[in-house]
Order: structure tokens, then sequence, then C-alpha cells
């Protein structure tokens, strides 16, 4: 049966993940970052040097990840807790992808029903409230446009244009006095109307002085 993270104090995620925001990034996400800078003592630091591991915030060897430092910043922190939530408890978004919409009683539920554990199981109730607890940080809307645009710092934003029509024609002159072909193509930038009048007086001067064997 798959299995849920969940802490034995669910408390400590808002500790730990408040002092995560004003720390500064540590090299290694150790035990002693935990339970020094965390402050989070004894067999809870160690539960929770894992359970950082469990959400994506280290790597196993204890590197921070790039979903720990936009947790960091404000303007992602909550984008970083609900991708964290999609991944960690993925069997559960797999029965409805909107659950951080759901109730205790509901979360409840797909966890009885994921890890095959007895209702008033002691990990049940608190891997809810493990859950419960991440998702007062999460956010779970899409990440706005202007985040998206400054993880791609190469995207320009397109002007919009009028647009231009250009009119390719080609003259054969005279050929008995030529003796050649000259082709020339004429780049016309036609107004923004739909007045087909003032396209027939444009393409009528054209042909009158352009065009016309005796012009």
């Amino acid at each position: 049966m798959p299995t849920l993270p969940y802490l034995t104090s669910p408390g400590n995620v808002s500790k730990a993940l408040t002092a995560i925001q004003t720390a500064a990034t540590p090299p290694k996400v150790s035990q002693d970052f935990v339970k020094t800078v965390l402050q989070i003592p004894g067999g809870s630091g160690d539960n929770m040097t894992t359970f950082l591991k469990r959400i994506g915030f280290a790597l196993a060897d204890g590197t921070p990840t790039e979903r720990y430092k936009k947790f960091r910043n404000p303007k992602t922190s909550g984008f970083a807790i609900a991708d964290a939530m999609r991944d960690a408890y993925s069997e559960i978004f797999k029965r409805n992808e909107f659950a951080n919409l759901l109730n205790d009683d509901e979360i409840k539920g797909h966890i009885v029903e994921i890890t095959g554990n007895a209702a008033d199981a002691r990990n049940v109730a608190l891997t809810v409230s493990t859950f419960m607890n991440l998702k007062e940080f999460a956010e779970f809307s899409e990440y706005p446009e202007a985040e998206k645009e400054t993880d791609n710092p190469e995207k320009v934003p397109l002007q919009r244009r009028e647009p231009i029509y250009t009119a390719h024609m080609t003259e054969n002159f005279n050929q008995k006095r030529l003796g050649l072909n000259i082709g020339y193509t004429i780049n016309l930038n036609l107004p923004a109307t739909s007045d087909i009048a003032v396209f027939n007086a444009i393409f009528k001067s054209l042909k009158q002085n352009l065009l016309d064997d005796d012009g």
C-alpha cells in the first residue's frame, strides 16, 4: 500500500515553514539545521528533516531544491507549497484534483482508501492534520503571468501592428522596343479601412499611372 507523508507533531509545519522563509538558505537541510535554525529539537527534528525531503524541499543528500528557494520568495511561496502537496499527496489528488477544497473527513476517507489503514489509526489522523497544516501555506491558483515571464527573461512581448498588405505587380514592357522583360515589385501600406471604394481608387490610379503601356 502507498504511504503518505505525515509529521508526528503536525503543528511543526507552521514553525518550520515560517523559519525557512526568514532564515538564509543552508548548503544542506540537515538535522543540525532543522534542530538549531528551525528550532525543532529531538525526534521531531529528525521527523521534520525527512518530511522536508518527502515534500521536495531537499534532495536525498539534503541539498535545497528550487522548490525550497521558490518557497522563500513571497511572490511564489504559496505556489511552491501547492506543488509540493500535489507531488507528496499525488494519490489523493489523483482521486480528486481539487483535494485542497475537501474537508477533514473527506481527506480522511481518501487516506484510509489509499493506505489501507484503519479509520481510527493514529497515523491517519496525523496525515490529515499534516495535510491541512500544509494547506494553510498553499496557493492553488495558477502562477501569475508576471511570474511566468520572469522565469523566461528572453521572452519579448509581441507588439500589435497594423496589417501591411503587399501587392506584387509585374509589368511586361514593350518587348519589341526593349527586347527584354523587366519585373518590379511595389509594396503598399494600405490604410486601415473596410471601404472598398478606397481600395478601388488606389488600384485604379496605379493602373493608370504605372501599368498602362501608354503611361
